[in-house]
């Protein structure tokens, strides 16, 4: 397959003997592991590929069952742990004026409206209300930069820049 593509989650184990995997999700959207939705497979190093389609899908202590077509016993899907579940670029979800994948928002070099180079976005957490940046600063700690409009004053994914009004005490 030549297509790149993103991951959505992981295959942490079997659960029980029915072909159910374990997957932690590694997405935003929820709808994405809905019956009939297709996910392509990779072995941990990332060599094979297979496309599975999803004929069952449940929660059970945080982590994501799902069950693939043509998959319905233990023995058959033993191999899948350890591997990743991704997605092709058409099947991405749109997203809204103002969002953005985190991989698009990872690696961006984050600038003040000053001018002064603060560092670059290394990570995103999710804590509650929005995320957070995490930016690798040199010979500094890293920044936790809050995605919110009154401090991310610019985006712009093509350049790999973020502007930020950063308030007093943010990148002390």
């Amino acid at each position: 397959m030549e297509e790149q593509l993103f991951t959505v989650g992981k295959i942490v184990n079997t659960h029980g003997v029915r072909g159910e995997v374990r997957v932690i999700k590694v997405t935003d959207f929820e709808d994405r592991f809905e019956p009939g939705n297709i996910v392509y497979w990779k072995n941990a190093n990332g060599q094979n590929i297979m496309e599975l389609t999803i004929d069952g899908h449940r929660m059970h202590k945080n982590f994501h069952l799902l069950h693939f077509q043509g998959y319905d016993g233990l023995n058959e899907v033993e191999a899948f742990k350890g591997g990743s579940l991704s997605i092709t670029q058409e099947q991405q979800t749109p997203l809204d004026e103002g969002e953005f994948y985190y991989r698009e928002i990872i690696g961006c070099h984050v600038v003040t409206t000053d001018g002064e180079e603060v560092g670059t976005v290394k990570e995103i957490l999710s804590p509650g209300a929005n995320d957070v940046w995490v930016v690798k600063r040199k010979q500094q700690k890293d920044a936790m930069i809050p995605y919110i409009e009154q401090i991310v004053y610019e985006v712009d994914i093509e350049q790999q820049r973020i502007v930020i009004n950063p308030m007093e005490g943010l990148l002390d």
